[in-house]
């Protein structure tokens, strides 16, 4: 378990309209663009209707975001705190390293650089390096954000689990014949299983980070070469 600064556990009006401004669907950084293996699932038939997609999404949500990302965003948010330059490089190489396959690494290294650029034209010049560096992440420059804006962590890893979920079930909308409300079911599903998997991945400690997905990663890079896309993972 790694201590970390949280600025109180109050989130004043500022700091949660910075957190919307984060997770916004709006925020340009083409996160829509990825699925993230979910479209190699569809094709193969693994996933086909919503209790299908609702069992993937939860997993990968559970097995791998938050026994990964979420413990590595809480280091990457303390080194940004202690201006610890060299641990905020070790620990996005680390999430680099634990991206399964070619796509999963591209798609990390175009968020981080996407959000970066964005931070820099906000004024967070400390994000500039970012933008063309090899381990770029979007963990990395969502929790450089949050130190910045004052997000606490808790309020943090909710919103960047939140993110990536809702990216997810779009996916899945886009890829299978479901409706808005069947996303909404599906969504309603998460947010139940959500604050227990982020408060488990927030106390590991590091010889715990890693992910438990492994069809993730396999549907990545099958998905490399899947003769019709819509999605660049």
């Amino acid at each position: 378990m790694i201590l970390v600064p949280d600025g109180g556990h109050q989130v004043n009006d500022i700091s949660l309209l910075r957190l919307m401004q984060l997770v916004s669907p709006g925020l340009p950084v083409g996160a829509y663009a990825y699925s993230q293996g979910l479209e190699y699932a569809v094709a193969t038939g693994t996933v086909r209707d919503e209790l299908t997609a609702q069992h993937w999404i939860c997993g990968v949500m559970e097995h791998s975001i938050c026994r990964l990302d979420v413990p590595i965003l809480m280091r990457l948010y303390a080194a940004w705190h202690a201006a610890d330059n060299e641990a905020v490089e070790f620990w996005s190489a680390f999430l680099h390293a634990c991206r399964e396959s070619a796509e999963l690494q591209a798609e990390d290294r175009h968020l981080g650089a996407a959000l970066s650029r964005l931070l820099v034209s906000l004024g967070m010049v400390d994000a500039k390096m970012w933008i063309s560096h090899p381990h770029s992440s979007f963990a990395m420059a969502f929790s450089l954000a949050a130190v910045r804006w004052n997000i606490p962590i808790r309020t943090l890893a909710m919103g960047y689990v939140w993110t990536w979920l809702e990216n997810q079930v779009a996916a899945a909308l886009k890829l299978i014949s479901l409706g808005q409300t069947a996303g909404q079911r599906i969504l309603s599903h998460a947010i139940g299983q959500m604050p227990a998997w982020v408060e488990k991945g927030m106390v590991s400690c590091d010889e715990e980070i890693g992910v438990f997905a492994p069809m993730t990663g396999i549907f990545s890079a099958l998905h490399e070469t899947q003769y019709s896309r819509l999605f660049r993972s």
